[in-house]
């Protein structure tokens, strides 16, 4: 063995993803919708929803907060983890995504999990009660992403789980000269996860690089 990490390339996600569990219909034809509705193909690979869905049921996690509903791919992935009693709460911002997001929750296996809240994360998170969570999943503007953090603090109970999506940035994280504007926001944030002495974490390899973190 080698204390050495090896060289993760296209070609091993290519991998990852062959051999992690396919979408189901609905999610496909979701996608699909969505594009057509002019949202913004930018939701979660399937292997980091499955991910995810390993993640959750190993922590027994009944309720999840998450902050970028968008097209609602997360939000019936991250539900279909949880047991019959189990509860998303989702947070968007366009009432555009919001109304979307819930026809086709609506459609789902999940419908009864999931609850659209729409509105700013800072405006709507301060209404959740302190440690009313089992695991907080942050995928919206990365500019906030402090500030969502100080909440996720705040709603998810000690030992539960923080998620935080785009930890490579939109795979520039490493680049000269990125060219998405909230590089720079995401790089900050990195900093700011890696001396947060409140959380165990790390980065997993997965999607856009996947923050996994449990709260002490």
């Amino acid at each position: 063995m080698s204390e050495n990490s090896s060289l993760v390339s296209a070609a091993h996600f290519d991998y990852i993803r062959a051999h992690t569990q396919p979408e189901d219909r609905l999610l496909v034809e979701l996608k699909q919708a969505a594009r057509k509705a002019g949202i913004p193909p930018i939701w979660i690979a399937p292997e980091q929803a499955s991910l995810m869905q390993v993640l959750l049921r190993l922590a027994e996690v009944k309720r999840v907060v998450e902050v970028g509903t968008l097209a609602g791919y997360s939000a019936i992935a991250m539900a279909r983890a949880l047991p019959p009693n189990g509860r998303v709460d989702t947070i968007e911002l366009s009432t555009k995504h919001a109304d979307f997001a819930r026809a086709w929750i609506a459609r789902s296996d999940v419908a009864e999990k999931i609850e659209v809240h729409v509105g700013p994360g800072l405006a709507v998170l301060p209404r959740f009660a302190s440690g009313c969570a089992d695991a907080i999943f942050l995928d919206a503007d990365k500019t906030n992403y402090p500030h969502y953090l100080e909440e996720a603090l705040r709603i998810v109970r000690r030992g539960g789980m923080v998620l935080v999506d785009n930890a490579f940035a939109f795979g520039q994280l490493l680049d000269e000269q990125p060219t998405d504007r909230e590089v720079g926001a995401i790089r900050a944030f990195n900093e700011l996860m890696a001396r947060c002495e409140r959380l165990e974490k790390v980065i997993v390899p997965i999607g856009d690089g996947l923050w996994v973190a449990v709260v002490k």
